[in-house]
């Protein structure tokens, strides 16, 4: 008798995990799919917080699903919190190493920031795992060769200017 209740808790846990484990990677949840499409419905007319909050909610309903975090990283880059995007990309990379569009993505959030040299090894890192030539490598390569927002570079003149 005393050990029904933990016997209980327990299938329920193997249960919940089973379920978690078996679930496909490559699909999102439907109402997490449905989320995803009304906030990227909501980037592209520009209405980024909506996004972020769709983006947000898909992720409550399917934390499995990493391509969630790249829609977040990039509603972030298009709010001008390149930090905060960063920290989605490497999530998405934490979960799937060898994910492109957060290589890359990374680095144009990074380039964005003005940090070029870290930009550059993401580029290293794509060229090495994918190729020159591949779409997010040369996407990579032209946002290092365009460099940061024009704001960052006069922001940078003026810093030299000043410590002349």
């Amino acid at each position: 008798m005393r050990f029904a209740p933990v016997a209980a808790a327990l299938s329920l846990l193997l249960a919940t995990s089973a379920s978690v484990i078996s679930a496909d990677p490559g699909q999102a949840a439907p109402r997490a799919a449905m989320l995803i499409a009304q906030g990227q419905a909501a980037l592209e007319a520009g209405d980024v917080q909506t996004a972020i909050d769709s983006f947000e909610a898909a992720l409550v309903v399917d934390p499995g699903y990493t391509p969630i975090f790249l829609n977040l990283a990039e509603a972030a880059r298009r709010d001008g919190l390149q930090g905060k995007a960063i920290r989605y990309y490497r999530e998405a990379l934490e979960r799937d190493p060898g994910n492109f569009a957060a290589l890359s993505g990374e680095g144009e959030a990074l380039v964005e920031k003005g940090a070029l040299e870290k930009a550059q090894r993401n580029l290293a890192r794509l060229e090495s795992l994918c190729g020159e030539t591949c779409p997010e490598t040369l996407s990579l390569q032209a946002s290092i060769t365009a460099g940061p927002p024009e704001r960052l570079a006069a922001e940078a003149s003026e810093d030299e200017t000043a410590t002349n």
